[in-house]
């Protein structure tokens, strides 16, 4: 072992030990059900997202957990968003995915919380789905796309589904799905996720800003993927260009601060020390969140990045005191999930 690898090792191991009495929250976890898999089926769209749906069970979820040092991961659904023009058929279908993961996480001892899949873009049925998930079932949040077959966030149809979350103060997990509409030219060998779901994010988000939807629902907590996307980069270019529209009477006024005050963010698919520090520049450390992205790469190479992302905060002087709230302190207390035993008791109810 050369001279660098052994110094990595070495910061590993240490990352690890000075860690290993914490419990490190993995915010950004994939679940696949059978159910979820037939409605796709039927309607041919397992490529929907040009990537293949993983398959995913609890058991192969908890061997990663355990491999990776992971002691709490908070689910969500994937894409393609499930619905195909038939409201009560997706409705069908949420509800069963969501009584299916809600039953896995009441027997995994606190291990796995979850968030509701809503059949948008019905909204009707979606806040159905969002007042039984969360009322009934004990979900810690639901799962926005960040558009539901071309209904995008921050559409003024999803007003009155953003009243119901914000009179609950829901936790809202962000995830990109396939633009609509969508140029197939422009993904020809270039799979959505290296580029296109960091556009369609941040499209997601300036969509979010443009109408103060999170200024307007302050109890609404959007936890946003992959390090923000572009949102560190284009933020400032936000801020410089409204003024100038909106004195041509091309957008309306933007209270940057509230909406910002509203966001967090996980680093699925881009946990390093350099993004943690691009993301300080537009949010406070405690807004910072861990997150994997199972299964959707191999859980040995998932579990060696988080390795990786331990050893670079610990070798950084600045990082390293917020390693413990960025590995898991922060999702604690955004999902309220300091207590085990009141984790515990709630997946029973």
């Amino acid at each position: 072992m050369d001279k660098k690898a052994l110094l990595l090792a070495m910061s590993a191991i240490a990352a690890f030990a000075l860690s290993a009495a914490e419990t490190v929250v993995d915010v950004h976890s994939h679940f696949t059900t059978d159910g979820y898999f037939g409605l796709l089926d039927k309607h041919n769209a397992r490529m929907d997202e040009l990537y293949p749906v993983p398959e995913w069970s609890p058991n192969a979820l908890r061997a990663f957990m355990d491999k990776a040092g992971i002691g709490i991961s908070i689910l969500t659904s994937t894409a393609p968003q499930p619905h195909f023009g038939d409201a009560a058929e997706s409705a069908a279908v949420c509800r069963a995915m969501n009584r299916e993961i809600a039953a896995i996480a009441a027997a995994s001892q606190g291990r796995f919380l979850w968030c509701a899949t809503l059949p948008l873009p019905s909204v009707p049925e979606a806040i159905v789905e969002a007042e039984y998930a969360l009322g009934e079932l004990g979900a810690s949040g639901v799962k926005l796309p960040t558009n539901a077959r071309g209904l995008y966030l921050g559409a003024p149809e999803l007003d009155p589904l953003m009243a119901v979350l914000d009179k609950r103060k829901a936790v809202v997990i962000l995830h990109p799905h396939r633009p609509e509409p969508f140029n197939a030219k422009l993904a020809e060998g270039l799979p959505l996720a290296m580029y296109e779901y960091h556009a369609e994010t941040t499209r997601a988000l300036a969509r979010l800003f443009a109408r103060n939807v999170p200024a307007r629902y302050p109890n609404i907590r959007f936890v946003v993927p992959h390090a923000g996307a572009f949102l560190p980069l284009a933020l400032p270019r936000m801020k410089a260009v409204h003024p100038i529209v909106r004195a041509k009477g091309l957008a309306d006024a933007i209270d940057w601060k509230t909406n910002m005050r509203s966001l967090w963010f996980d680093l699925a698919g881009s946990a390093t020390a350099g993004n943690v520090r691009r993301l300080l520049e537009i949010t406070t450390a405690d807004r910072i969140l861990y997150g994997s992205d199972f299964p959707y790469a191999p859980a040995k190479a998932l579990a060696a990045n988080l390795a990786r992302f331990r050893a670079e905060l610990e070798a950084d002087p600045q990082l390293r005191p917020l390693a413990a709230g960025i590995l898991g302190e922060n999702a604690m207390q955004l999902f309220d999930t300091s207590d085990k035993n009141k984790i515990n008791s709630r997946r029973k109810q």
